[in-house]
């Protein structure tokens, strides 16, 4: 392992000792007006064409794949040629099996030794990606451990001394395991930031920084995200070297296969009486609700339950046994309306999701392709409905412009469209 003071003189100033000056309006790879250029356009159509080893084809298709998505098909063969990668691509197109099939194809499985590491930025991200993980390399026997918070320190350490070669996990607790020398970082070849936007939105910057000091210099580093913040570019600057950039201009950023509608609705008091009414006309599957805030969560289910509704409701406040308890319900689909914070907007993989309410707009105008990318995941089917107050128009006029995408008024036969 390098010298920790070494290792944080090439974070700060590259692998050269310094950093080309961006050009003017905007980081390498970027245009003046924010557009990211791809430098990549080799396209491999399937995965036997893909060079993997043959426990990891098994594994791919007896998790129920059969043709790899758009990013899967430009973005594995180059993570498995150890390049650094910047990839792009919206919710739901398979980004965590692409960089888990990389992960998977690169790691020796005979040695004990942590060789990967993947930080995301919630519990349940990183409790979904360890599942794909550990289904994709069922035949290889990997060992892959979720590294987060909420669950006992001790146990941890007991996990990652008896030897893992996976570590997918949250930053404050990956960091804490580094510190207390139970994660060694030594043999650890890949790093893959995924969601970076919103870890870096949460305000990880600091901790992930923190961690990158202590991995080896040769690190390969592999950044996944659906939207491009300035923050984004800055790390890719500081962390990586003559990147691939796989990339997405947010104008193709909607959703295929997902049909977007409005509700207007002229007081907010009245949005209750219409989720009720919708119920009365609709018979959901399953759906997510979103509320901008933890309170309006709880305050929803309780007046949903009143109405004798069966719906749970999951946000930040809440133990990560009672959070773990409440996803497995919905998974299993003993529950059937998930009301949730945008803690869940990301990377939670529900297959049954058909509906995505928008109880309020987000306020962060990213976070809608993240929402309504609950349903419709990998080209099924899917409805969002917004719920629209009059101090909300402009949000979703600036929804609509920055996706480049149309929201209709909810036609009265929505019941035939779900």
């Amino acid at each position: 392992m390098t010298d920790a003071n070494d290792q944080a003189n090439y974070v700060s100033n590259g692998p050269s000792g310094d950093v080309a000056p961006p050009p003017a309006g905007g980081a390498a790879g970027m245009d003046p007006d924010g557009l990211i250029e791809g430098n990549w356009d080799q396209v491999v159509e399937s995965f036997d064409e893909m060079e993997l080893k043959e426990k990891l084809l098994r594994g791919i298709y007896a998790f129920g794949f059969e043709k790899p998505s758009a990013i899967q098909q430009r973005a594995i063969v180059p993570c498995c040629q150890k390049r650094d990668v910047i990839a792009q691509a919206q919710s739901g197109t398979g980004k965590t099996a692409t960089f888990s099939v990389s992960v998977l194809q690169r790691i020796d499985e005979t040695s004990p030794d942590c060789q990967a590491l993947v930080m995301a930025p919630t519990r349940e991200l990183a409790q979904q990606i360890q599942k794909v993980m550990l289904a994709l390399g069922e035949y290889l026997e990997v060992n892959c451990h979720a590294c987060i918070g909420g669950t006992n320190v001790r146990d941890d350490q007991r996990k990652l001394e008896s030897g893992v070669q996976v570590v997918v996990g949250t930053p404050g607790r990956v960091h804490d395991m580094i510190q207390r020398h139970s994660l060694r970082t030594n043999a650890i070849k890949m790093f893959v930031l995924d969601e970076a936007d919103e870890m870096l939105s949460r305000g990880f910057k600091d901790q992930i920084y923190d961690v990158f000091k202590y991995m080896p210099e040769d690190i390969q580093v592999i950044l996944l995200s659906a939207t491009m913040p300035v923050e984004v570019l800055e790390v890719t600057r500081r962390f990586m070297r003559d990147p691939i950039r796989i990339l997405v201009k947010k104008e193709e950023l909607t959703l295929e296969g997902i049909r977007q509608f409005y509700v207007m609705v002229e007081k907010e008091e009245w949005k209750f009486d219409t989720l009720c009414d919708l119920y009365d006309t609709v018979n959901v599957t399953q759906a997510v609700i979103f509320c901008n805030t933890r309170r309006k969560v709880d305050w929803l289910t309780q007046q949903m339950t009143q109405k004798k509704f069966t719906v749970s409701s999951m946000h930040g406040d809440m133990e990560q046994q009672e959070r773990d308890l409440i996803m497995r319900e919905f998974r299993s689909g003993s529950s059937r309306v998930l009301i949730t914070t945008d803690l869940l907007a990301r990377g939670i993989d529900v297959q049954q999701v058909s509906l995505v309410i928008n109880y309020d707009l987000p306020g962060n105008r990213e976070n809608y392709i993240h929402r309504i990318g609950r349903s419709g995941r990998f080209g099924r089917k899917g409805v969002a409905i917004n719920f629209v107050a009059e101090e909300d128009k402009r949000v979703m006029k600036d929804i609509e412009s920055f996706y480049n995408t149309n929201i209709e008024e909810m036609p009265m036969n929505i019941a035939d469209l779900l």
